[in-house]
């Protein structure tokens, strides 16, 4: 299974100095190792160990998700926004499946009108 979906959503409009809130949702099965299939049969546990979102050169988001946190999760944290640079989101799961985004997330100077 390749995971290759994650969405960043953002402000449209975000000044300088802004402090904004960032959801980022990644599909993920989040399977607990809890769970049978038709046959009865467990389904092995395959959850994101680890998730960093960096913008810019900045580590700006960690976190290490446990088999809490449901299907698809959608995570939020908030940034300081200075000036347009690149997010970086970088998983893996318990099977060692990697995945990534790279999103640009525009600035716009405090002067814009």
């Amino acid at each position: 299974m390749t995971m290759a979906f994650a969405r960043i959503q953002w402000p449209e409009r975000v000044l300088a100095g802004d402090v904004v809130k960032v959801r980022l949702l990644v599909q993920h099965p989040m399977d607990t190792g809890y769970l049978q299939d038709l046959l009865g049969k467990l389904v092995p546990r395959n959850v994101i160990r680890s998730l960093t979102c960096t913008w810019g050169q900045q580590e700006v988001f960690r976190v290490e998700p446990s088999s809490g946190i449901s299907a698809n999760p959608l995570f939020e944290f908030f940034v300081r926004a200075e000036q347009t640079a690149e997010m970086h989101v970088a998983w893996i799961d318990d099977r060692g499946v990697k995945g990534q985004l790279r999103q640009m997330l525009p600035v716009l100077p405090k002067s814009s009108p």
